[in-house]
């Protein structure tokens, strides 16, 4: 079973999440409406399980929330992949979302590493900062161990952008942890 539970509790938030990389029940509860909406579209789109419960310092700013999470996510992918045998390890895809386009590429190599190009013509979207999308994604990529290039190539609607960019993560992610029956890593070293 490719599946993880993952618990943090700070002082700024308490999560309680559970990831399955083959699929599952998908819920989500944040606190922040935008957010909330990322995340069931990142589960829909990467064909993952995902149970996730945030309470965060709300009354301060969504920052801790959405950093917070991705930590939360990236270390449950850490542990759902084990020693990341039998993967394709390898994954990128472009999500178009109306005027907006997006490219994301990902190796699951255990070299956390994030490259975010990306502009917002409008700061936000409801409740959610859309600067916040590179902190998500740069805690996903160093918690789970991940390269992860993210690319905006263009984009009038913040909404679109943001939306394409998860998106895209989503499905990078699900042909780099899809299993090809190998037995062991995708490396010239035998290991990750």
């Amino acid at each position: 079973m490719r599946t993880a539970v993952v618990e943090r509790t700070t002082k700024e938030t308490d999560i309680r999440l559970t990831l399955d990389l083959d699929g599952g029940e998908i819920s989500v509860d944040t606190g922040v409406g935008f957010f909330d909406h990322m995340l069931n579209s990142f589960a829909i789109h990467g064909g993952f399980g995902l149970k996730l419960s945030v309470k965060g310092d709300l009354y301060v700013d969504e920052h801790h929330t959405v950093e917070d999470t991705g930590i939360a996510l990236g270390q449950a992918f850490a542990k759902a992949l084990g020693d990341k045998g039998s993967i394709d390890r390898f994954g990128s895809f472009y999500v178009p979302m109306d005027e907006a386009l997006a490219f994301a590429s990902v190796d699951i190599s255990g070299r956390p590493y994030l490259v975010f190009d990306a502009r917002f013509p409008q700061a936000r979207c409801g409740g959610y900062d859309c600067a916040m999308t590179v902190e998500f994604m740069r805690a996903l990529a160093f918690n789970a161990g991940i390269t992860l290039h993210l690319k905006a190539l263009y984009g009038d609607n913040s909404h679109h952008i943001t939306e394409a960019l998860y998106k895209a993560a989503a499905h990078a992610l699900r042909l780099a942890v899809k299993q090809n029956g190998s037995g062991k890593p995708l490396s010239a070293k035998g290991v990750l």
